[in-house]
């Protein structure tokens, strides 16, 4: 499917790694050129290297800690310049790395999770909204998690990071309407992310060719209690995949919408 995306100007933010990274694929491989925005310069060295490999041969990776909001206002200036002072997409794929119960969960943790989870997304619309509103067409898409309707104990903070998440997109989904700026959120689900194959594998599960999704999910059943009915896992490249049709010209008249991309765990 074509999505429309030639030439057009995309940032994700938390592109370095995991669903980010298969975002900034997706929207590459459809000829857009992108920028990824991440805390780790190498990271970012490698996501560059390989979008562009792919259709984004001028690919820019920009080191930001987006808690600073001077920083990411310094990113989004550097791309004004670069890009003729207009952006087509925004996307929001960072998540804070903050876990625990509630009643293991200290203030500082909880600032920090509200901090990266829900004022970095902030920081980033703010920034990005005059570049946004100069172009031609423009999305913005927020990466949430399925968590915030199927609450998981052990990420009272994180959920709610993400809960601010909803409901400043579905806000701004009102305010930007009239300038025709769509606005989508994604909650993925149980993805093999470099994160959750990490904990499998502290938990003994591994193989010769890595985690199997199948597997994956079993375990994910067996201590979290939170099955799908698919029966596996699912992986980056296919919320990539669903982010950059919400982030495309393809998407012309979806705003306000929380999509799942979670196994139909919501349903159980």
């Amino acid at each position: 499917m074509d999505l429309g995306l030639r030439n057009a100007g995309a940032v994700v933010v938390g592109g370095g790694r995991g669903m980010g990274l298969a975002t900034a694929r997706c929207l590459a491989d459809d000829g857009a050129r992108v920028a990824v925005v991440a805390r780790s310069a190498a990271d970012l060295d490698r996501a560059t290297e390989d979008l562009a490999r792919r259709g984004s041969p001028d690919a820019i990776g920009l080191v930001a800690d987006i808690c600073d909001e001077q920083r990411v206002e310094e990113v989004f200036a550097e791309l004004g310049r670069r890009w003729g002072g207009e952006l087509n997409i925004l996307v929001n794929a960072a998540g804070p790395d903050v876990q625990g119960t509630f009643e293991e969960l200290t203030d500082e943790q909880w600032r920090r999770a509200i901090d990266q989870g829900a004022m970095g997304m902030v920081h980033t619309v703010r920034a990005a909204l005059p570049l946004l509103r100069k172009a031609e067409w423009a999305r913005i898409v927020n990466f949430s998690a399925h968590s915030t309707q199927r609450q998981s104990t052990v990420l009272a903070a994180y959920t709610a990071a993400k809960a601010v998440v909803n409901s400043v997109s579905k806000n701004l989904s009102l305010l930007l309407a009239p300038d025709e700026i769509l606005v989508n959120v994604v909650s993925p689900g149980s993805v093999a992310t470099e994160a959750l194959v990490g904990w499998a594998r502290s938990v003994g599960l591994d193989g010769p060719d890595g985690v199997d999704p199948y597997r994956l999910m079993d375990a994910i059943t067996e201590h979290f209690g939170h099955p799908a009915h698919l029966p596996r896992a699912g992986l980056p490249e296919e919320v990539g995949a669903v982010a950059a049709f919400l982030a495309s010209r393809r998407n012309s008249y979806m705003t306000g919408a929380n999509v799942n991309v979670d196994g139909g765990s919501d349903f159980l």
